[in-house]
C-alpha cells in the first residue's frame, strides 16, 4: 500500500492486515489465518512471513517472554498480576498474555483516571472507552478522556505514549460500526415484530 493510504482509501487491505496483526498475537498459524481472512493459504503464509520480517524486535521480545515464563514458572503484568505456568500451559497463550493483560491494565487505569476527573464513562469497549456528556461539554470531556488514556499508557509502557482517535456521535444520531450493522438491523426488526404482540397481550 502507498505511504499515504488511509482507512477510507484502502479499507479492505487495512482490514486484512489488521486480522493478521490480531492473529499473530494469539500465535495463529497460516491455516487458521487463511480461514479467518477468507484468503488462500499462500496469502496467509505471506502475511505471517512479512510480519516476522517487518517486526523482528517484536518477535524477539515475544519469544523471550515465553521462554522466561516457561523457565521461571510465572508471567505477570507490569503491575504484578501473575499467571502461574503449569505443565500444560499453552505457549501461544503465554505469548499473547503480555499484550492483552497489559492492555487491560492500561484501560483500567484510564477509566479510573477519567472517572476521578468527572468524565462519565459508560463502558470500556475492548480497546476503547464509551463516554457521554451534554453537547456543550462533550469536547472538554473528550479531551479529558484522551489525556487519561495517554497518561495510562505512559504508566504501563514506561513513558511511551500511545495515540488515540475519536468517533463522535451527536444526538439524534447513534453510533454505528459497519461490522455490527447487520446484527443491529436484525435486532431492530425483531423488536418491531414483537411490539404489536406485546400490545395485544397487554390489551
Amino acid at each position: 500500500m502507498p505511504h499515504d493510504a488511509t482507512k477510507a482509501t484502502h479499507g479492505a487491505q487495512r482490514e486484512l492486515f489488521k486480522q493478521c496483526m490480531l492473529a499473530v498475537q494469539y500465535g495463529m498459524e497460516w491455516r487458521s489465518l487463511a480461514l479467518r481472512t477468507a484468503q488462500p493459504g499462500i496469502v496467509a503464509r505471506d502475511l505471517l512471513r512479512a510480519h516476522r520480517q517487518t517486526y523482528r524486535r517484536f518477535w524477539e521480545w515475544s519469544d523471550a517472554a515465553v521462554d522466561q515464563a516457561m523457565l521461571v514458572g510465572v508471567i505477570h503484568t507490569v503491575f504484578g498480576w501473575p499467571i502461574r505456568i503449569g505443565e500444560r500451559s499453552n505457549p501461544r497463550s503465554l505469548g499473547n498474555f503480555p499484550m492483552q493483560a497489559n492492555a487491560a491494565e492500561m484501560l483500567r487505569v484510564a477509566c479510573c483516571l477519567a472517572t476521578e476527573r468527572g468524565v462519565e464513562v459508560c463502558a470500556p469497549v475492548h480497546d476503547a472507552v464509551l463516554i457521554c456528556a451534554p453537547l456543550e461539554q462533550i469536547e472538554d470531556d473528550i479531551a479529558a478522556m484522551r489525556a487519561a488514556m495517554a497518561e495510562a499508557s505512559r504508566f504501563v509502557l514506561a513513558g511511551f505514549e500511545l495515540n488515540t482517535d475519536v468517533k463522535l456521535t451527536r444526538w439524534p444520531d447513534r453510533y454505528m460500526d459497519p461490522r455490527g450493522r447487520q446484527m443491529w438491523e436484525r435486532v431492530c426488526t425483531l423488536v418491531a415484530q414483537a411490539e404489536p404482540q406485546q400490545m395485544e397481550l397487554g390489551a
